[in-house]
Formats: structure tokens, C-alpha cells, sequence
């Protein structure tokens, strides 16, 4: 049990749970209090569950707003464990969609797997007292299975092999497949009416579009992995996630009722807008921030989101405390404060947290040079491409070059840049990419790609 050497300890802790507890919080279910309590007196002994669909590479901004919380909780001396969801991946949570998610291919999965057990270290401590991972695989996947997709491994044999070199946790205690028997224990105590509830699902009914069975069992797997997780570290009090993971969480708690341990706590955040300032930061909308982004363009990315969407990054991706996040937003809707100026103060701040003060520093000086003193108008031509096409084509179709000769020349002396990432366009065969483009040394456009 926690030992308080006086009250002012006791207060400034109980204002640091109140902060986790509260900040970027859309919703926090504890009946009883039982978590907070514990977080209170036995923070040590407290086992957390993040779990991660490693479908894309990179861990963008959104993913940051759970990891810089489940931070706050380990420097408590909670334990977080990081379940990578490597069969669920291969579903695709529904969340959101209109429509089935393509599938991922294994190999893809596993080298997705290993980026994030990197990126996460920019965040997370990974000292073994406070972190551990693990993958779903281990107790959805049996070395005999045959797993369909378009993997090049093809003989039983050949996966077996693969699936054998590719478990991470082979010495966890508790640790048992889940059948399919195993499956059909569960979905017995869980209605159709249960499943079907959800937002997304309702859509689809409503809009007359089909729901495939392997998507509604996304939560019951989802919610199996929390009973997994009590059975390997003796407990699973709390699981964090989007608003939008809301739903599966709770079918955890219901599934770990119906094995008779204790049920879960469910933390969920607020959901943070991409850069287009309407969506969910998502990457395959590419509206996202990478957490590895060079410093130069994740600066250029935050000075890019729309003024309404300020408050937001500050609240959510920043350390600024939530009575100066009110008055910044109240100054920007009076018009008080310089939504340029602030939104500078918070790329600037963002760069920081991932990459220090001095290029924070730097970045913030390069965008200056490039935006500010060269003076970039505010009317430049959005110009609408399909991913893959040629900026040859799109320039000269667009009237922003007289010939696709006058490109080729403008090409051959590095005369086209990225003002966003400082990137030069050097072949003229290069694809289109996002940004503003200065061509030459008086033309501007902005490329935007609709997918």
C-alpha cells in the first residue's frame, strides 16, 4: 500500500489521477470505483490492457493520445501490456466502415508487428516491471492450423514452421488456445441483438448493406483477449482505447463475467481529427501525423490543421495544462488570440515531446524561412489528383507549366519543391504526393490527392 509522507502528497496524487482519469476522457466505466481505488492504494499491482491492430506500419498522433496516458499510468507503477492483434488484424475492426476491410497478409502483419514494438519506445518506458507484449496469435492460432491468405508460405508444413518462429511468448504461464469449442462456449451467452447493436452495423442495415459474420465476432475475440490476459498476469483491470473501441471493451467485461473473473475497468478517449479537421486521424485516410515523423514535416503537418481544430492538439497531443487549453479556445473563437501564432506555439510543442527542444527549435526556424519569409500567397490553386498520377501530367493539365518540356526543365533544376516537407520533386516519372509545391520561382500550388 501507498505511503503518504504528508497531505500535500496525498493531494498532488489525487490530483494526478484526477488529471488521467478525466483529461481527453470520453467516457470511464468503474463501477464501484473499483480501479480508482486501486490506483490509489496498490498501483504496482495493476495489470493494463492497449491493444493495437498492426494493419499500417506507422503510429500516428491518435495512436499517442492512449500511449502518453498509459505513460502517466506507468510512471505510477502500473504494468501495461501490448497486445498486438495479429489474427484480428486480419478482420479488421468494423469501427466506423461502410464496408468490409481488405485483409492483411501475415508477412505484412509481422513486420508491422516489429515497427511498432519500436515506435512505442518513443512513449512507453519498456522496462519489464512496467511493460510486457504479447500477441493474440498465441492462443488463436494453433501451429496445425492452415491459414488462408495470399502469404507465399503455402505447404502445412511451411506454416507450421512460420507460426512456430513467430510466437513471442512461448514461457507465459496460463496460456491455452481458444478452439473453436472454446468460441462456441462464449457466443452462447452473447446475443445476436448484442452484436448487432452497434453504431456501424445499424448503418449498414440501414442502408442496406451486408454485415459478414467474421466482422461481428471482431468484438468477441476482442473481449476473449481480456480474459487471455487475466488468465497469463492474474488480472486485467483496465483496457484503453478510442471512443469508438467503446463497445468492444464493454463485451470484454461481459466475456471475463462469464468466466467468473473480475470484469475489466473501461478507459476510453476522445478521438483526435486529422489534419483535414473532419475525420478521425486515421492512415488510410492519410490525414495522420506519424510519431516518426521527420521533425521538419511533422511541424509543417500540425501548422496545416484548421484553426477549429486547435484546441483539440492541445488538449490531446500537448502538456498544456486544460485552463490554458479553455483560453486558448476562447481566444481563438473571439479572435484574441492569432490562431497562426498559437498554432505555431503548438507544433512547436508537439516536435518537442518526440524530438527535443533544439529541433523543435529548428523546425519551427525552417518553417519560418520557408513559409513566412518566402512569402508563400495566401489564393494558391487546389489542384485535385488521383493517387498515381504523374505530376507532369497534372501540372500541365492544370495550366501550372506551359509544356511537359517546361516541366522536365524545371525538374532537371531542382526547381520543384515540397514547401511542406522541403522535398524536391527529382525524376520526371515522380507520382504526385500532398503538399504545396513552389515550381520555379513564383508558381505555387496545392496537390491533393482524392482517394
Amino acid at each position: 500500500m501507498l505511503k503518504y509522507t504528508n497531505m500535500s502528497e496525498k493531494v498532488a496524487n489525487k490530483e494526478k489521477i484526477d488529471d488521467i482519469l478525466t483529461r481527453g476522457v470520453g467516457e470511464f466505466i468503474d463501477p464501484d470505483g473499483v480501479f480508482r481505488k486501486k490506483l490509489e492504494n496498490n498501483p504496482e499491482n495493476i495489470i493494463i490492457k492497449f491493444g493495437v491492430d498492426p494493419t499500417r506500419p506507422d503510429i500516428h498522433l491518435g495512436h499517442a493520445v492512449v500511449l502518453r496516458k498509459l505513460r502517466q499510468l506507468q510512471d505510477m507503477g502500473c504494468k501495461v501490456i501490448f497486445l498486438i492483434g495479429d489474427i484480428t488484424a486480419q478482420i479488421g475492426d468494423p469501427t466506423g466502415k461502410s464496408q468490409i476491410r481488405p485483409e492483411v497478409n501475415m508477412v505484412e502483419i509481422q513486420k508491422n508487428m516489429k515497427t511498432y514494438l519500436d515506435q512505442v519506445g518513443k512513449i512507453l518506458n519498456k522496462e519489464s516491471n512496467v511493460f510486457d507484449w504479447i500477441t493474440n496469435s498465441d492462443w488463436f492460432v494453433s501451429i496445425n492450423d492452415i491459414i488462408v491468405d495470399d502469404n507465399p508460405i503455402s505447404k502445412v508444413e511451411d506454416k507450421a514452421k512460420f507460426w512456430a518462429q513467430t510466437r513471442m511468448q512461448k514461457n507465459k504461464n496460463n496460456l491455452r488456445n481458444y478452439s473453436f469449442i472454446n468460441v462456441l462456449a462464449v457466443l452462447r451467452q452473447i446475443t445476436h441483438g448484442r452484436l448487432i447493436e452497434r453504431d456501424m452495423f445499424q448503418k449498414r442495415l440501414k442502408n442496406g448493406e451486408p454485415i459478414f459474420m467474421h466482422e461481428m465476432l471482431y468484438p468477441v475475440m476482442q473481449g476473449i483477449d481480456s480474459n487471455v490476459l487475466f488468465d497469463v498476469y492474474g488480472a486485467c483491470d483496465l483496457e484503453v482505447g478510442g471512443t469508438d473501441q467503446h463497445f468492444n471493451m464493454l463485451v470484454g467485461r461481459e466475456v471475463m463475467e462469464m468466466n467468473k473473473r473480475v470484469p475489466q475497468s473501461v478507459l476510453s478517449f476522445k478521438l483526435l481529427e486529422g489534419t483535414d479537421g473532419k475525420e478521425k486521424m486515421s492512415k488510410s485516410l492519410d490525414n495522420y501525423i506519424g510519431i516518426t515523423d521527420e521533425p521538419n514535416n511533422m511541424y509543417g503537418k500540425v501548422m496545416s490543421i484548421p484553426d477549429s481544430s486547435i484546441g483539440n492538439y492541445f488538449e490531446l497531443c500537448t502538456f498544456t495544462s486544460l485552463p490554458e487549453v479553455e483560453k486558448i479556445r476562447r481566444g481563438i473563437l473571439d479572435d484574441s488570440i492569432h490562431p497562426k501564432e498559437i498554432k505555431m506555439d503548438l507544433a512547436k510543442q508537439i516536435v518537442s515531446i518526440y524530438y527535443g527542444e533544439e529541433k523543435a527549435e529548428k523546425a519551427q526556424e525552417n518553417w519560418e524561412n520557408t513559409f513566412s519569409k518566402k512569402e508563400i500567397p495566401s489564393d494558391v490553386p487546389v489542384v485535385e489528383v488521383k493517387e498515381g498520377d504523374l505530376f507532369a501530367d497534372v501540372f500541365t493539365s492544370s495550366k501550372i507549366v506551359s509544356s511537359k518540356a517546361d516541366f522536365r526543365r524545371l525538374v532537371e533544376e531542382g526547381a520543384v519543391t515540397n514547401m511542406d516537407t522541403d522535398e524536391k520533386v527529382s525524376s520526371y516519372n515522380d507520382k504526385v504526393k500532398d503538399g504545396v509545391y513552389k515550381i520555379g520561382k513564383k508558381r505555387f500550388c496545392k496537390i491533393k490527392i482524392i482517394k
